[in-house]
């Protein structure tokens, strides 16, 4: 029986809709209640419910063999998985954002975000030493209340941005859902996975 790791939140209801499409018999989660494992209708595969940014460490780790996370959050979380779909939705963006207000070349050396990681990288890239602070959530206060000067956060409308009088000065990563697979697992259930990854292409693609 494989393990598969399926985000909570936001992605849960996308996720499932996939893969019903694609023939998988996934069992109705109810968000409601406090069971975190499910069985499909043939007890060929185990759901476990997880938070999504905890996804690639499951599945790096062995305890899923098989998940679904955000691209942003497999590379912040430098997830050692072999990525085998963009599953195209969850569509976001991980961007650089400072206050309308303030011209690009005034802000303090002070950034506030989740992805320690990527913006490290970042910047480093750039050429910029910054100081990094992290915060989980409400990411975009930072500015406003002179804890940073820009943030790096995650971006789809931009209407966060904008309520907040806050403008995107530069995008580090597109994102997307990504079906992700632990690397020895692919070897042992090669078959079984590619078969279900050979369906999940043909919704994909249609």
């Amino acid at each position: 029986m494989l393990t598969f790791a399926v985000p909570k939140g936001r992605m849960l209801e996308q996720t499932t809709r996939c893969l019903r499409e694609a023939g998988w018999s996934i069992p109705d989660f109810d968000p409601g209640k406090r069971e975190l494992i499910f069985y499909d209708n043939d007890r060929n595969f185990k759901f476990v419910l997880v938070k999504p940014y905890d996804v690639p460490t499951y599945v790096e780790y062995g305890a899923a063999e098989i998940g679904v996370a955000g691209k942003d959050i497999i590379e912040e979380r430098e997830a050692n998985v072999y990525e085998l779909l963009d599953l195209k939705f969850s569509r976001c963006r991980l961007s650089v954002a400072r206050p309308e207000q303030t011209p690009p070349g005034a802000v303090s050396s002070r950034v506030a975000t989740e992805f320690v990681n990527l913006t490290k990288k970042y910047f480093s890239s750039r050429g910029e030493n910054v100081e990094v602070i992290k915060l989980h959530g409400s990411v975009e206060l930072a500015p406003l209340l002179d804890l940073a000067g820009r943030i790096v956060d995650i971006v789809s409308s931009g209407r966060t941005l904008k309520q907040n009088n806050l403008v995107e000065e530069e995008v580090i990563l597109k994102s997307s859902a990504r079906l992700i697979v632990n690397r020895p697992a692919l070897k042992l259930h090669q078959e079984e996975i590619k078969e279900k990854i050979k369906r999940l292409k043909g919704v994909l693609d249609q």
